[in-house]
């Protein structure tokens, strides 16, 4: 028979509306960093649910460790074992999605400084930015699926299908894992966001160039095509003051949704910026000889995706500075604590 479980009330009821979340790392340790290791966990009040298996790491040879760590508190902890030189020799895997539903879990949340839904592990952004930064056959077939559906929209005038074009482009992958590159001084990443701007970004035009007058061709698209008499055509080939706040402040809204995992904004900055729009537009233009649409939508999309990593830089430059200034209180709150006792 089932034990039932007794009904909270008070100050338990109001814990339990606050479940914290927290972050599962998996250490391989080498037999050598293990003390060293065991030494940053314990020094730590944040660090809960140790879990030590010795001699259960095969390669390299030594002992298997887990902790769960407050999510805001997760890079404060990778980087204090990166200091020891674990990630050298041994592994740190995180694991996001943890939910504490213990005593233990509250307490290491609240100690932890700031708050959770503010919270950056720094690890998990380097990850997702390095992903979206791939030049991708999947990344290509969703900027020429974004440029066709944002054509049609363009010739029915339709923005219903312009937000659909919108959210299916993938172009501020990139754009954000750019500004990621420059505010860590990433190369490599750097390197690979700009290769797939410069070859997804002219691919759409291409895309959009090409079904605008093959559609032409076969009297499937209209043989005359007027941006003044099509509303989304017109507003995207003049850029304006407009476009510098909606770009900045999508640009703002898009890396915080990224760094702090609030999934559900990113639709919100993918549908107000009119960049692969922009880019679908300078093939249609092209395509009906329209040399004024053309040149206004290139500057849109210029500026569009220059602002926005502008304005991603600017973001993510303030957050690392909170995150350098809760590290610093961290290991000056650690000195004066002194170590630990053997």
């Amino acid at each position: 028979m089932a034990t039932p479980v007794a009904s909270m009330t008070g100050p338990d009821r109001n814990r339990a509306s606050r479940l914290p979340a927290v972050i599962h790392l998996r250490l391989t340790v080498p037999h050598d960093l293990v003390e060293p290791t065991l030494r940053v966990l314990h020094d730590d009040d944040c660090v809960v649910h140790i879990v030590r298996h010795e001699g259960a790491a095969i390669d390299p040879p030594g002992d298997a460790i887990s902790v769960d760590v407050p999510k805001e508190h997760a890079s404060i902890v990778v980087h204090n074992l990166r200091s020891i030189r674990l990630h050298e020799t041994g592994g740190i895997v995180l694991e996001t999605g943890g939910i504490a539903v213990d005593e233990a879990g509250a307490r290491a949340e609240e100690r932890a400084r700031g708050s959770s839904a503010d919270g950056v592990v720094w690890e998990d952004v380097e990850a997702q930015s390095g992903e979206a930064a791939e030049l991708s056959q999947s990344f290509l077939w969703f900027m020429a699926l974004g440029a066709l559906l944002a054509c049609v929209a363009l010739l029915l005038d339709s923005p219903v299908l312009m937000v659909g074009a919108m959210v299916v482009g993938p172009e501020f992958g990139p754009i954000a894992a750019a500004s990621v590159a420059l505010a860590d001084r990433r190369g490599a990443l750097a390197w690979r966001s700009v290769r797939a701007l410069a070859v997804g970004l002219p691919f759409a035009v291409v895309v959009s160039y090409a079904f605008s007058a093959g559609g032409r061709l076969v009297g499937l698209n209209p043989e005359e095509f007027a941006g003044v008499s099509h509303q989304l055509a017109s507003t995207i080939a003049q850029p304006d003051a407009y476009t510098v706040v909606v770009a900045a402040v999508a640009g703002v809204a898009g890396l915080l949704s990224m760094t702090t995992a609030k999934s559900g904004a990113i639709v919100g900055v993918l549908v107000s910026v009119t960049t692969l729009p922009a880019a679908a537009n300078v093939g249609l233009a092209l395509a009906y000889e329209d040399v004024g649409g053309a040149f206004g939508s290139l500057a849109q999309l210029v500026l569009n995706v220059a602002l926005m990593f502008v304005a991603g830089v600017v973001t993510l430059v303030v957050q690392r500075l909170g995150y350098q200034r809760r590290l610093r209180k961290e290991q000056a709150g650690a000195s004066r604590r002194g170590p630990a006792p053997s």
